[in-house]
């Protein structure tokens, strides 16, 4: 709290001696006090010097002490007020401490009463001080700490951007590491990937699910790593034996994928392990049939053999589009899922959309 030395009362009253008796009163308990005979003056005292307390009349000509009152609050905050009148009128009183007034006193004044509404006022005004200064403080930590929390969740959004994009590439490239092999441009990983998503998308899968797809679709033939060259780029017709080699990838894919606890290399050891399983429980490794194949290798299925089918191999040149969704459709119900098929065959324009844009160096050719 102030001592009364540090703190400067301005005293407005239009009756001279009420001034005189209030700086007398004041002054001997150590206050500095200013005065002004009307609200005018009132002012611009305010304006001249660093009031804390104003004690002012309400009946004064010109501007009033209410109107006072509420000009010099909205100008100056932090000023402590206190009213004194010689009507005792309990709604003037009332407005007065609507208006911020911080005491009332009732005219003739009494020396104690006004050292004691003073000392509260100036009491109430360094508290109201403090507090807004702690509220202040307490904003700008909020508004500090707001701001670091932000950078941090920035900062953490683009590491995990960056750790996505990376995490993909290296999908991305183990897939094309077998694919490469056997594929020169090795986009069939690419556009496998985005023919999963466009039909787990038709199909109704989750958001979350269907990106898991897309970005697991490609390690489909990651097993190829371990299939000699001189079967995976044969150019004619495999053997049975050859055959029964080649088909082993799919094993192979899905014990290098498995156990793993990345959610991505999971969902391809299951695209890996199923892929090449048929609807009427013919395919391979081991000859599940209809729903026992998981979703993710009957989507996969559907768009690996699409993809094959249109796009030149060591062993073959890619078929025309019409030939190949015939092909395909000679499948429904028994190497593919029919609900599955009919949803990819809906979705062709995107399907085509995707295939122009990754287009082989060696082949385009038009549907």
């Amino acid at each position: 709290m102030l001592a009364p030395q540090d703190a400067k009362i301005l005293i407005v009253d239009d009756e001279s001696y009420i001034r005189e008796i209030l700086s007398r009163w004041l002054s001997k308990d150590g206050y500095d006090c200013i005065t002004a005979g009307n609200g005018e003056e009132a002012l611009q005292a305010l304006a001249l010097h660093h009031v804390c307390l104003m004690i002012s009349d309400i009946m004064m000509p010109g501007i009033s002490g209410l109107e006072l009152l509420a000009t010099a609050k909205k100008q100056h905050q932090d000023l402590a007020v206190i009213m004194a009148t010689a009507v005792d009128d309990r709604q003037v009183g009332t407005q007065a401490l609507e208006l911020g007034a911080y005491g009332y006193v009732i005219k003739p004044l009494d020396r104690n009463e006004i050292l004691i509404n003073v000392a509260n006022g100036l009491h109430l005004r360094q508290l109201e001080m403090e507090n807004r200064r702690h509220r202040e403080e307490l904003e700008h930590l909020v508004d500090e700490r707001t701001r670091k929390l932000q950078e941090t969740i920035h900062k953490l959004q683009d590491t995990e951007r960056e750790l996505s994009i990376s995490r993909e590439e290296t999908i991305q490239r183990l897939a094309m590491a077998a694919e490469f092999r056997d594929d020169e441009t090795a986009l069939h990983t690419v556009r496998m990937g985005s023919f999963c998503q466009i039909l787990a998308v038709k199909a109704g899968l989750p958001a979350a699910a269907c990106e898991l797809i897309r970005t697991a679709g490609p390690l489909h033939d990651v097993g190829k790593i371990g299939t000699p060259d001189n079967i995976l780029l044969k150019p004619g017709k495999l053997t049975a034996e050859e055959f029964e080699i080649i088909k082993k990838h799919s094993e192979i894919g899905h014990r290098l994928l498995s156990n793993s606890r990345s959610a991505m290399l999971e969902k391809g050891a299951i695209i890996a392990w199923t892929h090449h399983e048929k609807f009427n429980g013919s395919g391979y490794p081991r000859g599940l049939a209809g729903e026992d194949i998981p979703v993710e290798g009957r989507i996969a299925a559907v768009c690996d053999v699409f993809d094959a089918l249109t796009s030149d191999r060591v062993y073959k040149k890619a078929y025309p589009i019409d030939k190949a969704l015939e092909i395909m459709m000679e499948g429904r119900g028994s190497h593919f899922d029919p609900v599955l098929l009919d949803l990819f065959m809906d979705a062709m324009e995107e399907v085509l959309a995707v295939k122009d844009e990754y287009v082989d160096n060696q082949t385009r050719q038009a549907p």
